[in-house]
């Protein structure tokens, strides 16, 4: 199939592609990496009126570390540049492991990792990154800036904070602590494409006792989601087999995956009890866990 007929636009300044957006509201869609907006037109899932494409815009494309830590990507930075990047494997680890995931290498090296966030996918890796990790997001339009809480952005299927009139310029991620471990892990009926289910997990460890946990699922609901009961039974518990496998009960239990052609909703449940302990056990591997 081909698109419907669209009005393509490519401003040179960030100013320039707002007031497009102001003006074109709902029939207007952002042009970054493609590798989402561009298969959903071509299917004509997607039928925008005006295509606004960001691409030619200087200053989008920079990650930069600030003097605590903290990782700032910017709306043009492609997956490969930040599965090489040294300052995100340096400073915001739990990225790094993701990119390997993504997609395949033609993808990654088109495909933004904001373009991702900002789609909502609930079988991609980076919104349960951005729920594992809790970065700001800023969104900008022609009458202002807004930060957005990782926790409030994922609305449903496709369906984000995101306004019509605003373009996700940058997201960042909080500096890592030095006790922080994570690791991200998924099964897909072949590498390179989407999850049938996969987590994110991010703890911080004290000794052999977990302080504070975030476990983030992708694959398992209509969006990327959290499931804190599993998440508070890690926390004051020892890294452990039995600790892990607790966890994974839990979220095996509470989770209700949505069934297609590839997998049942049964089996993504036991899968995302599988990938718990996975998970887990990567996460901490090197701290000596036993799991």
């Amino acid at each position: 199939m081909k698109p419907a007929p669209f009005t393509y636009h490519r401003p040179e300044t960030l100013d320039d592609a707002l007031d497009l957006l102001a003006t074109h509201g709902d029939d207007a869609k952002v042009l970054a990496g493609g590798q989402s907006l561009i298969p959903l037109m071509a299917l004509r899932m997607g039928r925008p009126g005006h295509v606004v494409d960001i691409g030619r815009i200087a200053g989008l494309d920079s990650i930069t570390v600030g003097a605590d830590g903290d990782v700032t990507i910017g709306a043009l930075v492609r997956h490969e540049q930040t599965r090489t990047s040294t300052d995100v494997a340096t400073h915001a680890p739990l990225i790094a492991t993701a990119m390997p995931w993504v997609a395949h290498r033609a993808i990654r090296s088109r495909g933004t990792v904001l373009g991702s966030i900002a789609h909502g996918d609930p079988a991609a890796e980076m919104p349960a990154v951005v729920l594992a990790t809790e970065p700001t997001l800023i969104a900008r339009s022609s009458s202002g800036v807004r930060e957005i809480a990782a926790a409030d952005f994922f609305h449903g299927y496709l369906d984000t904070a995101l306004r019509a009139d605003e373009i996700l310029t940058e997201v960042r991620f909080p500096a890592w602590s030095p006790n922080a471990v994570g690791a991200v892990v998924e099964v897909a009926r072949r590498h390179g494409d989407y999850a049938l289910v996969g987590m994110a997990a991010m703890l911080t460890v004290d000794g052999d006792t977990i302080s504070s946990a975030a476990l983030a699922y992708f694959g398992a609901a209509s969006t990327a989601i959290r499931v804190p009961d599993a998440e508070q039974a890690l926390v004051g518990a020892t890294v452990s087999a039995d600790t892990f496998d607790a966890a994974a009960a839990i979220v095996s239990a509470e989770l209700s995956p949505p069934p297609d052609i590839h997998a049942s909703a049964a089996y993504r449940r036991h899968l995302a009890g599988v990938l718990t302990v996975r998970g887990l056990s990567a996460a901490t591997a090197e701290i000596g866990a036993d799991a």
